[in-house]
């Protein structure tokens, strides 16, 4: 029995008990690691996670279930972990149970001193009643919990004014996100205010604003789309303005990151569609920009690849664990991407739209998608057109133009929002409002995004005109 743990990335050393102690091997390659359960969890719970000890390295294993098996990735940079649940995992109760046992390594001694947390989701996810499985998982394991469930769709100052008042009135410690990008979102902007009580949202908006750990962070993504699981971003909106605004900082990664495929299984065809393109965008914008990087540009390629196999499969049925399983990693590893090489025009001009109208963040940049990558022009022809090449879309023997190879790319695009129903304008802007939006667009790209090429106010007026209904 081994485990495996990248020596590179083992600073400081793990203090292991003794008693508990397994040979360490470098990872040569991809291949599983077969662990029985009952040493994994004493072995996790001896990783001391504490906020001082980062970077513990790599570890893959597979552990049996009583009747199937589920895959544990185990990944902590910079203290950050996440579960990836494979779909033929028997049931939640194996997902949780390994959840509670790595919640309890952050709350060293045994027992642990959790006692409560705050559960934070959207009105959609609790009126199906998906959180109940975890609700009652919890309370047997003796920790109480707390629910806010009343977030919007574009979370707002109020939900996450709400939502901290929840956790401090009802003496909460850690904070689970169980939802969307939404509920992920403001669970994240909610830690943030928090650990800085006397700092108001518009202190802590824009890039590396926060001095302090937020409370313990739980992700469990009910979406295959966002990616908030492991992006340090969390978008909230001012209702008063209508201005939506990005947190960035590294301490909004959440701690743990559980992706099981059968909490999105009650997703409908059309936030499957709009999700899934939504992490397409993050992985081509990721790729195309130009702060990108050799890992980003591999995690960007694997994610478009899973989206075009398994999106449509997703989308036609979504009893489809497989399909499921594939877009939540693809989502995953999207994230992963655009956390590292950040996005584009496409995310500026939906972050406007979603401020102002409230226009869902993945419908906006499924719309908004081919449309930009068509205006971007020769600048972006050659990364696009090795984004064909592959993904499979252009034969990489055929001596295909660059920018033939791209078209091809941006055709694959328009097909799939095609299939999956999604429109090609998007309704509700209005003429009047077009100087404004594009105004908030400027500033929220400009100069911080690193696109292909530069706009100005008069071309997202122009991109605005090209998707309004």
């Amino acid at each position: 029995e081994t485990v495996r743990i990248n020596p590179a990335r083992t600073r400081p050393a793990i203090p292991f008990r003794e008693a508990h102690r397994r040979p360490l091997v470098p990872p040569r390659h991809e291949d599983k690691t077969r662990i029985d359960l009952k040493s994994v969890i004493p072995l996790l719970l001896e990783i001391r996670t504490e906020r001082k000890l980062t970077r513990i390295g790599i570890v893959r294993a597979v552990m049996p279930t009583p009747s199937h098996r589920s895959r544990l990735v185990h990944r902590a940079f910079a203290r950050r972990i996440r579960i990836l649940c494979d779909a033929d995992a028997h049931h939640l109760v194996a997902t949780f149970e390994i959840l509670i046992n790595m919640l309890r390594v952050d709350f060293q001694p045994t027992p642990p001193a959790l006692h409560r947390i705050l559960l934070v989701t959207d009105p959609g996810v609790f009126s199906l009643d998906l959180t109940k499985p975890l609700e009652k998982y919890l309370t047997d394991a003796g920790i109480g919990v707390s629910i806010y469930k009343d977030t919007c769709a574009n979370p707002t100052f109020t939900n996450v004014e709400e939502a901290r008042e929840l956790y401090l009135k009802d003496g909460c410690e850690a904070l689970i996100a169980f939802g969307g990008g939404s509920a992920m979102d403001c669970a994240k902007a909610a830690g943030a205010r928090i650990s800085h009580p006397n700092w108001s949202l518009l202190r802590i908006k824009g890039n590396l604003h926060l001095i302090h750990n937020i409370p313990l962070l739980i992700a469990i993504p009910t979406t295959a789309g966002t990616g908030s699981e492991t992006t340090l971003a969390a978008l909230v909106t001012d209702e008063k303005t209508h201005r939506k605004y990005c947190i960035n900082d590294f301490h909004l990664i959440p701690d743990y990151a559980v992706m099981e495929p059968r909490v999105t299984i009650g997703l409908p065809p059309h936030l499957t569609a709009s999700t899934g393109m939504d992490a397409m965008t993050h992985a081509v914008e990721a790729f195309i920009g130009q702060s990108t990087t050799p890992g980003t540009q591999k995690a960007a390629i694997q994610a478009i690849r899973l989206i075009i196999r398994n999106l449509p499969k997703a989308y036609h049925n979504g009893q489809d664990l497989k399909a499921r399983s594939h877009m939540l990693h693809a989502s995953y590893l999207a994230g992963t991407a655009f956390t590292k090489s950040y996005v584009g025009y496409v995310h500026s001009l939906a972050h406007s739209l979603g401020g102002m109208y409230g226009t869902p963040h993945g419908l906006a940049n499924s719309v908004l998608l081919p449309i930009v990558l068509e205006e971007y022009g020769p600048a972006a022809h050659k990364k696009l057109a090795r984004l064909a090449r592959s993904v499979g879309l252009v034969s990489e023997n055929l001596p295909v133009p660059d920018k033939q190879a791209a078209q091809v790319f941006i055709d694959k695009i328009r097909d799939l929002n095609k299939e999956l129903n999604i429109p090609d304008k998007l309704p509700g802007i209005r003429e009047e409002d077009i100087p404004i939006l594009a105004k908030n667009a400027d500033k929220d790209g400009n100069p911080l995004y690193p696109v292909p090429v530069l706009w100005d106010i008069k071309k997202f007026e122009e991109i605005l005109r090209m998707v309004r209904e």
